[in-house]
């Protein structure tokens, strides 16, 4: 399991676990990453300029310094009366899921989107206990915060949609709605989902094919393509009165949610068919396999769980290691990198200041492009000024290429040489 000593680490030290900066690769309706971008170009070395890494004009090559973004998790859990074994493990599991991301160093909030309290009713709340929650009324506390919701069966990703806008319906004091959350998340931090049901969302972002599947997603259904998670434009509920705000993709939130991870515990019951719903101890089964839930855990490289399992304490604990584990691997690093200090107390000269890619057999150059406008398929990188720069700022495909490099060697980071003329695209 990876673990961070601190909130400031050596690139070259951390960098092969977390790629760097803002992922532009977005999830794509295959399942898979855009084939376009799937693999990031790497930058080249011209034939016209050769780069030796140990040339005598180097004074030095320094190590940079980072910080790990900040990881948020959202749970969004079923308040049906079906779910208060799968309630009880959130509860009880909850606690060591968050003292796990913590100790790895990472700086987590988790954010719950569910009805909150004790008596169940018709309904079946959650209250988390402390130390996450903030008291044994289960307050919010420094790294926790409950959005009172009720999640109905089927409207998990409704509920989710309509409480982030604040729409009509969804507003605190609705039907439907809670406190604020949007607020509690923050910009530069990876974003994970996990949604806890028995049942299908009946947004659609799987059409369905197969007679039954889901409650109103059928293949006639003309709301089929109308909901998503993702790309929902905004705008009335197809399915009931109120109104939804847009896909958490879209231009409103801008590239908040870029780079999530989608994951669940759901109905699901087989690997390799998507209409197979898993069994209870007792023979019965839940409401279906949870399409939608699968086509997101699959297009965003979550994890996901069997709900039959629910009674299940060990199933539990291995399922919120490997949600845990998953945010650790997302996580990632700052690509505004401050530079280090030149050596001896030198002063820095901007255009002799080189930005390498390290591994255990190779050192390859970032080349510099002007500014942020400049970055294209070869990537590279920039100042954040270059009359008086305090900070290189690593292009978004030179960030997916170091993440691809350093995952695959295990080892190196990316560091700063002094003294050489700066290398440009």
């Amino acid at each position: 399991m990876l673990r961070f000593g601190s909130r400031a680490l050596a690139l070259l030290l951390c960098c092969a676990a977390f790629g760097c900066g803002d992922d532009p690769r977005r999830p794509v309706r295959d399942g898979g990453l855009d084939a376009a971008t799937d693999a990031p170009p790497r930058d080249v070395n011209l034939p016209d300029v050769p780069f030796d890494p140990d040339a005598a004009c180097a004074s030095a090559t320094s190590a940079a310094e980072v910080n790990i973004r900040p990881v948020d998790i959202i749970w969004v859990v079923d308040n049906s009366t079906s779910m208060e074994p799968a309630i009880r493990q959130v509860q009880m599991g909850l606690n060591d899921f968050a003292a796990q991301i913590g100790g790895s160093g990472l700086d987590y909030r988790v954010i719950m989107l569910s009805l909150r309290g004790r008596d169940a009713g018709d309904r079946y709340p959650v209250c988390i206990p402390p130390p996450l929650a903030g008291d044994g009324s289960c307050a919010n506390g420094e790294n926790f915060f409950h959005a009172s919701a009720d999640i109905r069966s089927t409207q998990a990703i409704e509920t989710l949609l309509g409480t982030l806008g604040q729409t009509e319906g969804y507003r605190e004091g609705d039907s439907r709605g809670s406190e604020p959350w949007l607020e509690q998340l923050r910009e530069d931090s990876t974003k994970t989902i996990v949604v806890v049901t028995d049942d299908n969302s009946r947004t659609c972002d799987r059409p369905c094919t197969t007679p039954g599947c889901g409650v109103t997603c059928q293949p006639s259904d003309p709301r089929l393509t109308e909901t998503s998670l993702e790309d929902f434009p905004g705008g009335g509920n197809p399915f009931n009165g109120n109104q939804l705000g847009p896909g958490i993709l879209s231009d409103t939130y801008g590239d908040l949610f870029e780079g999530y991870t989608f994951n669940g515990i759901y109905g699901w019951g087989s690997e390799s068919n998507p209409d197979v719903v898993c069994t209870y101890g007792d023979g019965s089964e839940p409401e279906n396999p949870g399409w939608t839930y699968t086509t997101l855990v699959e297009r965003t490289g979550g994890v996901r769980a069997q709900i039959c399992d629910q009674a299940d304490s060990t199933a539990w604990s291995v399922f919120l290691d490997a949600i845990a584990t998953r945010v650790e691997e997302t996580a990632r690093i700052d690509c505004a990198v401050p530079i280090p200090d030149p050596p001896d107390g030198e002063m820095i000269d901007p255009t002799k200041v080189n930005v390498l890619l390290q591994t255990e057999d190779d050192t390859m150059p970032f080349r510099k492009v002007p500014g942020e406008g400049d970055c294209g398929t070869f990537g590279g990188w920039y100042y954040d000024d270059d009359s008086a720069p305090t900070e290189v700022i690593l292009c978004p495909a030179s960030c997916d290429m170091a993440q691809e490099v350093l995952r695959d060697t295990g080892a190196a980071g990316v560091a700063v040489q002094f003294g050489c003329d700066t290398l440009f695209i």
